[in-house]
């Protein structure tokens, strides 16, 4: 798991709108993501083991993946820069499937999608998730 820390490197740290779309962001995940994702957010089969090019199948973004670990800045500078850039600009070399989305959907888009997404895990999912984002800020702002 990749920690609040790490993220700080990369900056500046990306915070959710406070007006964002979540039906469109279901709209644009069905058209953008739910190719490797899953159009329930199931991800790929055997998402945890790296296929024979050594990069890993795309992650579910239900409760049972690992998206919820994640702060709203990350989400957000994976899904903008993908998986490799992201990564790289941590200092971990990653070979990842994602590709960057920024020249694709629109800041509002990429935050509307994460919404989207978010609005689907349970509550303990979505507090959790939401406690380690304010945390990220929080440290942030004493910077």
């Amino acid at each position: 798991m990749w920690s609040a820390t790490a993220q700080s490197d990369v900056e500046p740290i990306p915070v959710m709108p406070e007006t964002v779309d979540i039906v469109q962001g279901a709209v644009l995940y069905a058209e953008n993501c739910a190719a490797c994702h899953g159009a329930n957010l199931e991800g790929q089969p055997d998402w945890q083991v790296p296929g024979d090019d050594g990069v890993l199948p795309a992650p579910p973004h239900d409760a049972t993946g690992h998206t919820w670990h994640h702060t709203d800045a990350l989400l957000f500078n994976y899904t903008a820069l993908g998986g490799r850039e992201m990564m790289a600009r941590l200092g971990v070399e990653f070979n990842s499937g994602m590709p960057g989305m920024a020249d694709t959907l629109s800041e509002q888009e990429i935050w509307d999608i994460l919404a989207f997404i978010q609005s689907t895990w349970p509550e303990r999912q979505r507090v959790g998730q939401a406690e380690r984002t304010q945390a990220e800020l929080s440290a942030q702002g004493e910077n």
